[in-house]
């Protein structure tokens, strides 16, 4: 018989390759466990199911991140772009208050420039209304009916026209030609002889009349006013003013 060579109480040391052999069988036993304890029914998913599942879900990760990140850019674009839309409303709505407001001073400015305007034609229009009856006042003017206004209204003629003579040169020669009668004809004399008689207040002959009629007044040698001033205009070309006649002209 061999020599028993253990000591009594130790047991044997063991080997690296011992150990090896001892995990190896465990883990061969734990395998052989867990396939005895899986159910038999076909739908139950094996290990190697599992494991391919896994890589699926693993595969798939990448792409549910690439379409989060194309959500997410979608959105933000959405907002940039509804912003920028948000922008361009208020600006037009910025610049129709800006037009508005640009009309409205517009037709302010053109009711004061309007009322100025009325103010202004008011102011003239009176300022015209009060010349008119100033002229009216002037145009009528009276004179009496006799010898003292007929003077004064001839007068009044020739200073319009600048023919010279006072009240007292036209007074004097009337009275001397004619004593203040508008109707006195002379039909003695030279003109009178040769078909041209004298006629009126300052006994002036037709064709004299005729030449030295003042305008405004009326074409009758027998009518006062235009008696005087023609006879006036007369005396004034030929002696310088009727104040310078002192006998028959």
């Amino acid at each position: 018989m061999p020599k028993n060579t253990r000591t009594p109480g130790h047991s044997p040391k063991l080997t690296k390759v011992h150990k090896l052999s001892i995990a190896g069988v465990a883990t061969l036993g734990a395998a052989a466990l867990a396939l005895s304890l899986a159910p038999g029914n076909p739908g139950t998913t094996t290990t190697a199911d599992a494991a391919s599942s896994a890589s699926v879900a693993i595969g798939q990760q990448p792409i549910k991140d690439v379409k989060a990140r194309i959500t997410d850019q979608l959105a933000a674009a959405s907002v940039k772009t509804e912003a920028v839309a948000a922008q361009k409303k208020d600006a037009a709505e910025t610049a129709k208050k800006a037009a508005e407001a640009a009309k409205v001073q517009a037709a302010t400015e053109a009711a004061t420039e309007q009322k100025a305007a009325d103010a202004r034609t008011t102011v003239q229009a009176a300022s015209r209304s009060t010349q008119r009856v100033s002229v009216q006042n002037v145009a009528m003017k009276t004179y009496a009916n006799n010898l003292d206004g007929w003077i004064r209204q001839s007068l009044s003629i020739m200073a319009k026209h600048g023919i010279p003579g006072t009240y007292n040169g036209l007074y004097r020669n009337i009275m001397r030609e004619s004593s203040g009668n508008p109707n006195a004809i002379n039909g003695w004399d030279i003109n009178a002889q040769k078909g041209t008689p004298s006629i009126g207040l300052l006994q002036i002959i037709k064709p004299t009349f005729d030449a030295y009629h003042v305008p405004g007044t009326a074409w009758s040698q027998y009518n006062p006013i235009a008696n005087i001033t023609a006879s006036a205009n007369y005396a004034a070309d030929r002696y310088g003013s009727i104040d310078n006649v002192n006998s028959a002209y």
